[in-house]
């Protein structure tokens, strides 16, 4: 509820308090006395874009404060939150405008953006007019009224749950197609590149391993022939024999030399040993050299291969198996995909049928509400003397989201057999505020937290069609709080509370204020509504009928 509205220095306005109270609260005043100021003040106070030059000439800079009452469960104080300012009952919205144009905004205390107000403004403030089309007449909101009125929230909780499945269902399908679709393209590559390496079937370290018993073979004649006169020279011909000759002479003098060829008797014996280990060694590697030609090709064949190999998946010769091994995986992929894909697609059908399943109970539900909201349009348009026009909710299938595949809009016909078309396109300044008026009553619940402001809605109507609009407002009032700019006497007098709009000139300035008007102050602004500037008493005893009509 909107508490109260301060306003310094703004327009025509040097300093203004309100006090608004729950109920029905009407605002009157002859015409350019400044009510429109009042909702350019507050509307800057919100953060709504509007007429730059707001600050009253000579000032400093214009200030507006709002106050309004929330409770716990209130709407705002989801924002309050993502702010960062902490939520009380009171809310308290400042804002500052200096005469060059610089803007800035409190929120309890707390400095905020005009987007923040802005947020604010949507849940605490409905303004509603002829001109409204930030509310009843933008077709993109009449979705979200229609759902309201149907009280669909877990309707559409649902459908945006299996919204999100689909979603996350086809980018999982999606992913997996894009990822086998570039396997694919490669697969002929693949295929042959792990053939090849599975057919040649390369080993880590073999590419060395080979390279050395080429090298080996390669010399092998020349070392050969080296290694065999070698062997001779050790043989019993060489060495060996002069070595065991030394050892028998030696041994047969031992035993007259007192123990002096002893140590050199031993040196030989070791000697000897040694000989022994390095014939051993030399006929070994007489062996391997012994080869066969074809061994030396065949050897050379497969080395020149892993290299080749290596050369073409560029990559080093030991890693070609590793190298296989990730290329076979990606065939495994491939095949493995195909299988995924198919039940990648059995859950995104899945996903797509429990979507499809909300949507239509969703638009089902929204059909049956547009029907109930048309018959209660009807009822409210009989006493608003608009019984011959036709309000259609039309639900088309549209695009599908979220939020379902229907796409809602008020259409109004204002005679029998007329076309039907858009509110703000169809109905006249007079008819148009009724219609606005009728689809609020139908659209509002009993106990509404947003304080809802009707700017002259009975602008073209009088009589009993003003009274009846007095008392739909006065119905949307019960529970909330409504404030309402009008000309018409009898919406002033189903007023609870009546404030009065007043312009007082001087030779140098002109000032707008706003009086509370008391019972005998009350009856004299409506018959002067009634009257004009001349109050009569016949204006008078016209003002407390409807007054005493009203209670």
């Amino acid at each position: 509820m909107l508490r109260g509205l301060d306003i310094r220095d703004m327009l025509i306005i040097d300093r203004l308090e309100l006090e608004f109270q729950p109920g029905l609260n009407v605002l009157t005043g002859e015409t350019g006395a400044g009510k429109s100021i009042l909702l350019d003040s507050l509307g800057f106070v919100l953060g709504w874009r509007g007429r730059a030059d707001l600050v009253r000439q000579g000032a400093a800079q214009g200030e507006v404060i709002a106050e309004f009452d929330i409770g716990p469960n209130h709407p705002a104080n989801a924002i309050l939150a993502e702010a960062g300012i902490e939520a009380d009952d009171e809310l308290i919205l400042r804002r500052v405008n200096t005469a060059e144009g610089r803007k800035t905004a409190w929120v309890n205390d707390r400095r905020v953006s005009g987007e923040v107000l802005r947020k604010l403004s949507e849940v605490l403030i409905e303004l509603h007019g002829q001109h409204d089309d930030r509310g009843l007449l933008n077709p993109r909101g009449h979705r979200v009224l229609l759902d309201s009125f149907a009280k669909v929230d877990t309707l559409l909780s649902a459908t945006r749950s299996a919204w999100r499945g689909v979603a996350a269902a086809r980018k999982a399908l999606e992913a997996a197609e894009a990822k086998i679709a570039e396997t694919r393209a490669e697969e002929e590559f693949l295929r042959h590149a792990v053939g090849e390496l599975d057919k040649l079937d390369p080993l880590p370290g073999e590419e060395a391993e080979l390279d050395t018993k080429r090298r080996l073979m390669q010399g092998a004649e020349k070392i050969r022939n080296d290694v065999a006169q070698a062997l001779n020279a050790l043989g019993y011909d060489g060495a060996e024999g002069a070595m065991s000759n030394a050892m028998r002479w030696l041994d047969g003098a031992a035993d007259k030399a007192e123990g002096r060829l002893d140590n050199p008797l031993a040196a030989l014996a070791r000697a000897m040993d040694e000989l022994g280990n390095a014939q051993r060694g030399v006929e070994d590697c007489l062996d391997a050299l012994e080869f066969n030609p074809a061994d030396l090709e065949m050897t050379e064949e497969r080395l020149f291969a892993i290299r080749g190999l290596a050369r073409k998946y560029n990559v080093q010769p030991d890693d070609l198996a590793e190298h296989a091994n990730g290329l076979r995986a990606k065939l495994d992929l491939l095949d493995g995909g195909e299988r995924d894909l198919a039940d990648l697609k059995t859950a995104m059908e899945a996903a797509q049928a429990s979507y499809d399943a909300a949507a239509t109970e969703l638009t089902a539900a929204r059909t049956a509400a547009a029907a109930r909201l048309d018959a209660a349009m009807a009822t409210e348009l009989a006493p608003l003397k608009m019984e011959r026009a036709v309000f259609v909710t039309t639900v088309t299938a549209t695009e599908e989201g979220p939020e379902g595949r229907d796409e809602v809009a008020f259409t109004v016909a204002t005679n029998p057999g007329a076309p039907a078309g858009p509110l703000n396109k169809i109905a006249s300044g007079g008819e148009l505020s009724r219609f606005l008026l009728a689809l609020k009553v139908c659209l509002t619940d009993e106990d509404s937290s947003v304080t809802m402001i009707f700017d002259e809605i009975d602008r073209g109507v009088g009589g009993s069609t003003a009274d009846a609009v007095g008392r739909r407002l006065a119905s949307i009032a019960k529970g909330g709080q409504v404030l309402v700019v009008t000309h018409s006497p009898q919406v002033a007098a189903l007023g609870q509370h009546h404030w009065r709009v007043e312009k007082r000139q001087t030779e140098t300035q002109t000032l707008s204020t706003v009086v509370p008007l008391g019972d005998d102050a009350r009856v004299d602004e409506i018959a002067r509504m009634i009257s004009g500037d001349r109050i009569t008493s016949e204006a008078r005893a016209a003002a407390n009928a409807l007054i005493s009509a009203a209670s």
